[in-house]
């Protein structure tokens, strides 16, 4: 598929991991991060409209995120450090509803995870610092956002956050609820 290598995910549907081409010598390297006509072709007909991007330190996690209306699929990659990257199924009736995925992203790699509408999701970073970046099918709706509390029982994401650590949550992450308490559209 062109320049990129498109794989499934486990048997979640919907999710899945691109490899881009990288042209390098020894002046640097030179990528595609997105053309229309290959997603398309691997069956990821969707169309972005708004571009994101964060800058965190080692041990911050954040999400798990969604929003109520407006769902947002993503498109996320690494410009520098290493994230684990994790995608929730919140899809009621989907077969994988609760289901988790998650994947290494980093600049070295320079992977990326394709996260569809109706999954929460979230990143824990594993680098000194990270640099992060997404690209959005539904505009950011404050009035929408959500989220499920990171190490929710139900969920159970194996984190890989150091034994005896914990990680740094901001304020609204920490209040964020239950899987089983949380409020999930029909998809």
């Amino acid at each position: 598929m062109g320049n990129f290598k498109f794989e499934k995910c486990g048997d979640i549907d919907g999710l899945y991991t691109v490899e881009p081409a990288v042209f390098g010598d020894a002046r640097g390297y030179f990528m595609e991060t997105y053309n229309y006509k290959d997603f398309k072709d691997a069956g990821l007909d969707m169309v972005f409209v708004q571009d994101n991007q964060s800058s965190s330190t080692k041990g911050v996690l954040r999400g798990l995120h969604y929003q109520k209306q407006h769902t947002q699929g993503k498109l996320v990659r690494v410009l520098s450090g290493e994230v684990f990257d994790v995608a929730v199924d919140i899809r009621k009736g989907s077969k994988t509803y609760g289901k988790w995925y998650g994947v290494t992203l980093s600049a070295e790699k320079k992977n990326m995870f394709y996260i569809p509408e109706g999954f929460a999701h979230g990143f824990y970073v594993l680098s000194d610092t990270a640099e992060f970046s997404y690209k959005c099918t539904d505009f950011y709706d404050p009035s929408s956002e959500a989220g499920i509390m990171w190490n929710d029982e139900t969920i159970g994401v194996k984190w890989p956050v150091p034994a005896g650590d914990s990680p740094l949550l901001s304020e609204k992450d920490k209040k964020h609820p239950a899987f089983s308490d949380a409020i999930f559209l029909e998809y």
